[in-house]
């Protein structure tokens, strides 16, 4: 009884589906991975090219070919292996096992280029198809010799209908392309030639003048077709095992077939005659038409395999948002075949064909399989290196094996076309830069956060050995305490100047038990406006009921950390009352040895227009070195900290000091050159040297927007009170750590 029309429309339909889809058929090993494998490894190449490489090579160069070939492949499997052993992977094949460990900026970079290349790769398939048959039709058909391109469409549609009805249908007619490619062997190894002892090609050298690499990169792409079954990894019934037991088996066996063949050929023909006649296969074999058949086959399954993996990939793309029109894209079938993913790899496959010849970019796509087998061997020598939790898998590698894969597969590439890979490197970083640039949404997470924290495990234990004091490795590492979200509004430009570009921030919430929530959601929006300008920002939240109690045990437990603080920064408080409280802070801090930043912001100036800044700088006198006058007048962390502000503000620099007596005028002015000779200062900034009395001194000095003046170890604010008034701007008060160095 024929189906109903409606019926037939909507199993044709892409567009159609049901709330009802049926979930996509589950695949073993044999039948989801080590066939579709190995019928792609057994390709064209194996009928065509064999007989040349030895030809080219002899018997003992092309086993090397060979060797040099699988083992490049054969690391990638291995890897392969590892990553699908360690978690079971979702659709997407290579795309997830990337996206998974890389994220999926990584991943998408290396998935679009490779989606196109299985694409493109249907053609070239097609196209070694419709060699086959002109070449079994021979000269009785003048018609289809001068016109391929009907010949080509005709493969193209039958493979098409196969892989749209479902993947099921295209394994189930590889069966038949298995028996083929069976018979075919036999038929070449039952042939007299087989039996022969004497040996006709040369065992070294070459009978052309096409180098070993040359040699090696023709027969390269015979290897790269381990990804065929490794694309259904969403439709597997178990991928842990069935992808490295189906790729592993795959390898080994079609490995075997070449090595095999390469012994054969030799027995078949002389050097020039292997090089000259790609067909000595089919013409030395016991049943040429076996073997023309077989060619017909491997080349119609691997367009098969590549028709049926393409699609998966795109899926997983667009599902994750990496290509435009993802959500349409992503959609199953009523039968769980992704048939608007086909059709869309279909549309690539059509205009290739309608090019008839692929040459000048066929060396293009295996270069994207390489950059793709480059980046899996790097997931799994990145993951398994660092020593991470989430990397366990069941079946391990030694470290070797992922590396030899990622040289092996850049000398390949650089050996097979140098311009073109590094046009296929461009291709992969634009795609990677773009992705970057898209908005970020909630994703899966990868293992990027525990590969970054290893990093900086492995690169803090470093700083350790070398010396973690160093004063030309010094950064600022600030310590500020906040009791409310809103007390650092006057300060955050002034914090972020001071600690960019490579300073870091520790808020530290002071909080009463009862405000510890509200102030710890403040400090997160607060520490995420500095992050925004990309300053390193953490925050902690205190439960005390006395500010300095807070403070002295956050210095005291810090020092411990790798990032401990050198700088602590406490905003002046006009309450007198609070004076007192504070100076264990100070004293906790010398016997720690942590600088002392205390602003005195202007309560009506501000930070002014922010264009001049005041260092004040106690000249020393005495004979003694410069560094060691430095030290002593405490000016080592002020001088820092000025530069940074008048790189940061772009301002004008006044270097103001006080002397007691018209004498020491010259002195002091030696000191001062000294020190914008060996600290750096800019030439534009202005030298002040003022006679009488400090205080005095301070209504005839220019008006600054912000004063740096150095603070002493116990601190007089008093003074400090004072100099805000007289200044009539804002203050830094500062006292060193003795960690910094205005020198180094």
């Amino acid at each position: 009884m024929p189906l109903p029309l409606k019926t037939i429309i909507r199993f044709l339909n892409p567009l159609q589906f049901s709330r009802g889809t049926i979930p996509p058929k589950r695949y073993n090993t044999f039948e989801g991975v080590f066939k579709p494998t190995l019928l792609t490894i057994l390709g064209a190449i194996m009928y065509l090219r064999i007989g040349w490489v030895v030809g080219n090579s002899g018997l003992w160069g092309g086993l090397l070919v060979v060797l040099l070939s699988v083992s490049i492949t054969l690391a990638t499997g291995l890897s392969i292996a590892s990553i699908a052993t360690n978690t079971r992977l979702g659709e997407g094949g290579p795309y997830a096992m990337i996206s998974k460990s890389l994220g999926l900026e990584i991943g998408g970079s290396v998935g679009v280029p490779l989606f196109v290349s299985q694409a493109l790769a249907v053609a070239m398939y097609i196209f070694g198809f419709r060699e086959g048959v002109l070449f079994l039709l021979g000269d009785g058909y003048p018609f289809l010799n001068n016109h391929f391109f009907l010949i080509d469409l005709t493969a193209f549609i039958i493979i098409f209908l196969i892989a749209y009805i479902s993947a099921d249908v295209a394994f189930r007619v590889q069966y038949l392309v298995l028996i083929l490619i069976v018979l075919s062997l036999i038929s070449i190894f039952s042939s007299p030639i087989t039996f022969q002892t004497s040996f006709l090609a040369k065992p070294w050298g070459q009978a052309s003048n096409v180098s070993f690499w040359g040699v090696f990169a023709v027969f390269f792409p015979a290897t790269t077709g381990i990804m065929s079954g490794v694309n259904m990894s969403g439709e597997l019934k178990n991928s842990r095992q069935n992808i490295p037991l189906g790729t592993l088996s795959a390898i080994i066996l079609s490995t075997f077939i070449y090595l095999v063949l390469c012994c054969w050929v030799s027995r078949a023909a002389s050097s020039n005659e292997l090089i000259d006649n790609y067909t000595i296969l089919v013409e030395k074999a016991r049943f040429p038409n076996l073997v023309l058949m077989g060619l017909l086959a491997a080349t119609f399954s691997a367009a098969l395999s590549s028709l049926v993996g393409a699609p998966r990939i795109l899926m997983a793309l667009a599902k994750d948002g990496v290509i435009p029109w993802g959500k349409c894209l992503a959609k199953r079938a009523i039968n769980g075949e992704p048939r608007r993913a086909l059709l869309a790899s279909s549309i690539i496959v059509l205009i290739a064909l309608l090019l008839q010849d692929l040459n000048a970019i066929a060396p293009l796509i295996t270069l994207f399989f390489l950059l793709t087998y480059a980046t899996i061997n790097l997931v799994v020598l990145v993951e398994s290196s660092l020593g991470l939790m989430n990397f366990r898998p069941t079946f391990k590698v030694p470290l070797i094996i992922p590396l030899y894969g990622i040289v092996g597969c850049i000398l390949a590439m650089l050996v097979i076309r140098p311009v073109l890979s590094l046009l296929a490197i461009t291709i992969v970083l634009a795609i990677y830069l773009r992705l970057v640039s898209l908005p970020k949404k909630i994703r899966s997470t990868d293992v990027r956060s525990g590969i970054f924290a290893a990093i900086a495990q492995w690169s803090a234990m470093k700083v350790i050995q070398l010396d973690l004091t160093n004063v030309r490795a010094w950064k600022p590492t600030f310590l500020v305490p906040i009791e409310d979200g809103s007390q650092l509004l006057g300060e955050f430009r002034l914090l972020l100047d001071l600690s960019q570009p490579e300073g870091f921030l520790q808020l530290l919430g002071i909080s009463q038990p009862n405000n510890v929530t509200n102030l710890s959601l403040e400090l997160q929006e607060l520490a995420s406006s500095f992050r925004h300008h990309n300053l390193l920002t953490t925050i902690s939240v205190m439960k005390v009921e006395q500010e300095n109690q807070g403070i002295i045990t956050a210095l005291q437990a810090l020092q411990s950390a790798f990032f401990r603080p050198n700088i602590l920064f406490i905003r002046f408080s006009y309450k007198s009352k609070h004076w007192d409280e504070l100076l264990p802070v100070f004293d906790e801090a010398k016997h720690l040895q942590v600088g002392v930043m205390l602003l005195g912001l202007h309560p009506t100036a501000g930070l002014g227009r922010m264009e001049v800044i005041n260092l004040w700088i106690r000249p020393q006198l005495e004979d003694l070195p410069l560094i060691e006058r430095l030290e002593k007048g405490n000016m080592d962390l002020a001088i820092l900290m000025a530069l940074r502000l008048l790189k940061a503000w772009k301002a004008h620099l006044n270097i103001i000091s006080v002397i007691s007596q018209d004498e020491d005028r010259e002195a002091a002015k030696n000191y001062i050159n000294s020190l914008r000779d060996l600290c750096r200062i800019p030439s534009t900034a202005q030298t002040i040297i003022i006679v009488g009395e400090f205080m005095d001194c301070i209504l005839k000095t220019p008006q600054g927007d912000m004063d740096f003046i150095g603070l002493q170890s116990t601190p007089d604010f008093q003074f400090v009170q004072n100099m805000i008034n007289l200044t009539g701007s804002s203050c830094l008060f500062i006292s060193d750590s003795g960690s910094e160095s205005a020198l180094a």
